[in-house]
């Protein structure tokens, strides 16, 4: 037998603005230590085989960060802290049930659109 793949990649956004920067950021002073946690609580769990935290750029969604996305089922959680991490670990990621109310809104994360379709919104 191999090693088994992931049965979840969490991809969170460590986007930092620069102090002063009129958009908000994922990373600030009092959120830096969210990636941290996730991959403690991972080890904690006894589960980081098999569910992969990535650190990754700005995922566009810079207004309701801290944000990060659940794969497979598409699923982005927004306004992160500790203890919302600590649900979607135990809910989620070990339990099965997306937390719906962490769940980014609809208007801000709807269905994805092909690349072929964006060129031709771009009118390219």
């Amino acid at each position: 037998m191999g090693i088994p793949q992931p049965a979840f990649y969490i991809f969170k956004c460590e986007q930092s603005a620069p102090p002063g920067m009129p958009k908000p950021s994922c990373v600030t002073q009092e959120t830096q230590g969210l990636f941290q946690h996730l991959a403690q609580t991972l080890m904690k769990e006894g589960i980081m085989g098999t569910v992969q935290p990535i650190r990754t750029g700005c995922m566009n969604r810079c207004q309701m960060g801290p944000v990060m996305l659940v794969e497979p089922g598409h699923t982005m959680y927004a306004g992160l802290t500790t203890e919302k991490i600590d649900r979607i670990v135990s809910e989620h990621i070990i339990g099965g049930n997306v937390v719906q109310e962490y769940v980014i809104p609809a208007e801000m994360w709807d269905a994805p659109i092909s690349p072929a379709d964006m060129k031709k919104q771009m009118g390219m």
